[in-house]
């Protein structure tokens, strides 16, 4: 046995060292959870508040304050002795037959239809077996910084990350999207979808185009849902805001198709893109470059001043933002807002108040909007937010923007750098969570992202990430057509329309 007195001095530089990093101390945390508690049955959530949401199952007894501490005395004992994460590979067939013995049967599920000679890796922490689907670290020394503490029904396994490398970011309770995941869950129940087994068994017996039609339309009810509150509380201003690939113009021009068709009424649309400063104005960042994320690269006075105009029944000339030049172009959109008509303005800074400072609260009705993915890999992995949105933006630059895959995931960190200050803190602000995602859309943008991938050699700099993509990717099996995804789709904002 190897004991040490402290654990590796390892900071988290990049987001493939997070998902490795955070893999590991998931395993660490699975382990530890069966020596103190025994075979209960533990499921790992969406992220949240920081860190990792984590149910355990007792048989209906409550988990209790010791329960935690034995499990956050236990992760750290395992983490002294630096237990060696061992890869063992197996074959398909043997695999199934060991997650079945095991009670994981989503696990051998995921693998049947695969050739029984294929190798499959298995993770071995001392004795304790499980898929991780993607990177790790070799062993649970490297997990220098962890912490464990109660939430809600469950646990909360919280953990530094790639903007935080050296700390375990500071708490934030996203209870707003806590609620949000649960909706989830019921989305889930109602389709039948709860693993990735059952999705691929969907495609793989003819029922795609029917899970994608009864994904959409849940999506479509919740949006009628909003608009309808909205007219009934006579709210003046409708604010949508979420993170990069969350699908905020699509969702943003649906809801005034709703609203329209409930007020007889065009609502007022509008982008806060097109109030960014003069380009030579934009603010620099810590690296040295324009900081187009920032609250500083938008026109605050002109945007507040036209608001206050706009709801005081006044004309004014609103903006459209020439990006080729870098400035405001006036005179084209010279409008009036009517008795009663509703604005509806979307952009990541929107949740924000400064940005409608001059507008009393209750005049306003906020919408966080993200991908929380819907789909399970098994109890113990998820397809992540952020991967979601990645591959969303990934295929939405090579399809419309002239970027290659390289080039997005090359920008990909100072975009989530910029989220972390400019749109996660608020979205406990928001009336409501629209979750964007559908239980079928990893499935169709691997037909899509997979060429994009595949391509990209061990001397890029991104390789390590294309690897780890690529590597979690080859579970869902692929949804070839799209032509069961409606024209109004969110997805179609990504992968363009019917051919």
């Amino acid at each position: 046995m190897k004991v040490r007195d402290m654990a590796y001095d390892f900071t988290i530089k990049t987001f493939t060292e997070e998902r490795a990093y955070h893999n590991t101390a998931i395993m660490v945390y699975l382990k530890a959870v069966k020596a103190v508690l025994g075979e209960v049955d533990v499921t790992i959530g969406n992220s949240l508040n920081q860190g990792y949401y984590s149910y355990i199952n007792k048989g209906g007894a409550r988990l209790t304050k010791s329960d935690i501490h034995k499990i956050r005395d236990t992760m750290k004992k395992f983490v002294d002795q630096d237990l060696e994460l061992v890869i063992e590979n197996d074959n398909v067939a043997h695999a199934m037959m060991k997650w079945n013995s095991l009670g994981y049967p989503e696990k051998a599920r995921l693998l049947a239809g695969r050739p029984e000679d294929e190798t499959v890796e298995i993770v071995n922490l001392r004795n304790y077996r499980n898929c991780m689907y993607t990177v790790l670290l070799p062993s649970a020394g490297y997990i220098n910084l962890f912490d464990l503490r109660p939430y809600r029904n469950g646990l909360l396994l919280r953990l530094p990350n790639a903007l935080h490398g050296q700390s375990i970011p500071p708490y934030r309770d996203d209870d707003k999207l806590y609620e949000a995941y649960a909706e989830c869950r019921r989305m889930r129940k109602y389709t039948g979808i709860e693993y990735l087994a059952d999705m691929n068994e969907a495609i793989r017996n003819g029922k795609a185009d029917d899970i994608i039609r009864e994904s959409e339309w849940m999506q479509a009810r919740q949006l009628e849902e909003y608009a309808t509150k909205i007219v009934e509380e006579h709210k003046k201003v409708v604010l949508i805001a979420g993170p990069s690939s969350s699908g905020k113009t699509t969702t943003a021009k649906r809801l005034c198709l709703e609203i329209s068709r409930l007020t007889n009424e065009d609502p007022l649309y509008l982008g806060t893109d097109d109030y960014f400063v003069e380009r030579g104005m934009t603010p620099l960042g810590p690296d040295g470059e324009p900081d187009f994320e920032g609250l500083g690269a938008v026109d605050l006075p002109l945007f507040n001043r036209q608001m206050e105009d706009l709801l005081a029944g006044k004309e004014v000339d609103m903006p459209e933002f020439d990006f080729i030049n870098g400035t405001k172009v006036f005179g084209k959109r010279i409008t009036k807002l009517k008795e009663n008509q509703i604005m509806v303005i979307e952009g990541i800074h929107s949740l924000n108040d400064i940005m409608t400072q001059n507008i009393p609260r209750s005049d306003k009705f906020k919408i966080y909007i993200s991908p929380l993915t819907q789909i399970a890999v098994d109890r113990h992995n998820r397809l992540s937010t952020a991967d979601a949105r990645l591959l969303r933006r990934m295929v939405r630059d090579n399809q419309f923007r002239g970027y290659n895959a390289e080039a997005t995931l090359k920008a990909w960190p100072k975009v989530r750098a910029g989220e972390s200050v400019n749109v996660f803190p608020y979205s406990s602000s928001a009336d409501v969570v629209f979750n964007s995602s559908t239980v079928y859309e990893t499935n169709l943008l691997k037909t899509y992202a997979e060429p994009l991938l595949t391509g990209i050699g061990e001397s890029s700099e991104q390789y390590a990430e294309v690897q780890r993509i690529l590597s979690f990717m080859k579970y869902f099996d692929k949804i070839e057509s799209d032509e069961a995804v409606p024209d109004n789709s969110i997805l179609r904002e990504f992968i363009g329309p019917r051919k």
